[in-house]
């Protein structure tokens, strides 16, 4: 009985880990990985997957019984492990820097383009 209980568990805490760490808000985990796929490594994704297919068999008592609970744990493990890794922080900054950079090739362009446009009207 323990064993289910502890997939169920873990379960949950992966899906509250991609809501905090990844900003995915669904029930299911299976649906909120459908949502952060592009926001996972390959190998992460894959593991997520395995406790996306066992999450409907935990809670019927009779397919229970065939889930390979200690894949189950280790993907687990494999999964919250990532999540844990992630700074928000880091990730806000790098999104900023992200932007910041965008905008200064977006300037710099402009100003190149006025340059080109100036010297072929005859002004430079």
């Amino acid at each position: 009985m323990s064993q289910e209980t502890d997939i169920q568990t873990r379960i949950a805490e992966t899906i509250l880990l991609l809501r905090k760490k990844l900003g995915v808000r669904d029930k299911t985990l299976a649906a909120s990985v459908r949502r952060a796929k592009r926001r996972l490594p390959r190998d992460v994704y894959k593991q997520v997957l395995i406790l996306a297919q066992a999450e409907p068999m935990v809670d019927h008592p009779k397919l229970r019984l065939v889930l390979d609970t200690p894949a189950l744990v280790k993907a687990s493990d494999a999964v919250q492990a990532h999540l844990k890794a992630i700074n928000l922080s880091e990730r806000r900054w790098a999104l900023f820097l992200s932007m910041l950079g965008s905008l200064a090739l977006g300037i710099l362009v402009l100003s190149l383009l006025a340059l080109v446009v100036l010297r072929w009207r005859g002004y430079i």
